[in-house]
């Protein structure tokens, strides 16, 4: 039998440790053009040798088979404490699909599916988790730790976020950003998943809250979830539609070409502008498209990894 086909043709989210496993196992097998060819298994316990430090814990059969330098991360030095914080707004929930799968999910999907794939590297790794959930109310928190029964309260929680459809009204980013914030105390990778609709405050008070996670010295990785065929490129037939707010209500009835070149200036100016304020607060940046597959998010991940550890 071909596990992998079996997974494709179950209900999306019923095994979902098992369905991230998938992804990572696919994405290792992928990493022969990365820095870290030659060693898909041994990734997690190297790190790259910076210039000036000691050659002592150099892996030379390492350095054999891969031409780079690494240095043995022994076991109180790959400790690191991560956060991942989801956006579980309406507009999150966008398109609409009757079935998901790999290559068709909506932004809440890719960014449970991302958050379980993060989770396994971060769980072989035994570095501890935390997660924040969060719409027009604060819906869920847990601390970084790294115990397996944690672990597993996580894709739990991350299985019923799957397996719901939101009522949310409105999106509170601004506010809970700020909470989410203060209760982060010791120094974390924060990673948030959100498209960045939100309806609560101007964009400049939202830019604040973003660089309150900053504080305390953690690294914050804002991956920018968007269906790019139409939420970027506004990709529709040209035929009369109905376009609606879900967090609103709101609607209008147009052609999608008399407005498509106005629509794209506009999606992709506030695209240009999130990009500069986080680099203005030195936020790493990453635009996703949903239609794509997770490399991009799981490469982010072990880049940032090494450069915050």
């Amino acid at each position: 039998m071909d596990i992998r086909s079996e997974l494709h043709k179950a209900q999306l989210f019923q095994n979902l440790e098992l369905l991230a496993n998938q992804i990572v196992e696919g994405f290792i097998s992928g990493i022969h053009k990365s820095p870290f060819h030659g060693f898909s298994a041994e990734f997690a316990e190297h790190k790259i040798y910076n210039a000036g430090e000691s050659t002592k814990h150099i892996d030379w059969k390492l350095f054999a088979k891969t031409d780079r330098l690494y240095t043995k991360r022994y076991e109180d030095e790959t400790n690191l404490r991560c956060h991942m914080i989801l956006d579980n707004s309406a507009s999150m929930y966008y398109p609409e699909i009757k079935q998901p799968d790999l290559a068709n999910l909506n932004k809440v999907g890719f960014g449970v599916l991302a958050i379980a794939a993060l989770m396994q590297i971060l769980k072989k790794q035994r570095d501890a988790v935390g997660l924040s959930i969060y719409s027009d109310s604060y819906h869920f928190y847990a601390s970084e730790k790294s115990s397996e029964r944690h672990f597993q309260m996580l894709y739990s929680k991350l299985n019923e976020i799957s397996n719901t459809t939101s009522t949310s009204e409105t999106t509170k980013t601004y506010t809970y950003l700020h909470q989410i914030a203060e209760k982060i105390h010791r120094r974390s990778l924060i990673f948030l998943f959100s498209d960045m609709f939100q309806t609560e405050t101007e964009e400049a008070q939202l830019f604040e809250a973003l660089r309150h996670l900053k504080y305390n010295k953690h690294a914050v990785v804002l991956f920018h979830l968007l269906d790019h065929k139409h939420e970027l490129n506004f990709d529709f037939e040209n035929t009369p539609k109905r376009f609606v707010d879900v967090e609103t209500g709101t609607h209008i009835d147009l052609y999608a070409d008399n407005i498509k070149k106005a629509y794209n200036e506009k999606a992709k100016q506030y695209q240009e502008d999130l990009k500069l304020k986080c680099a203005q607060y030195r936020i790493k940046y990453v635009g996703v498209d949903i239609g794509s597959n997770f490399s991009q998010v799981l490469n982010t991940f072990m880049i940032e990894r090494q450069t915050f550890v």
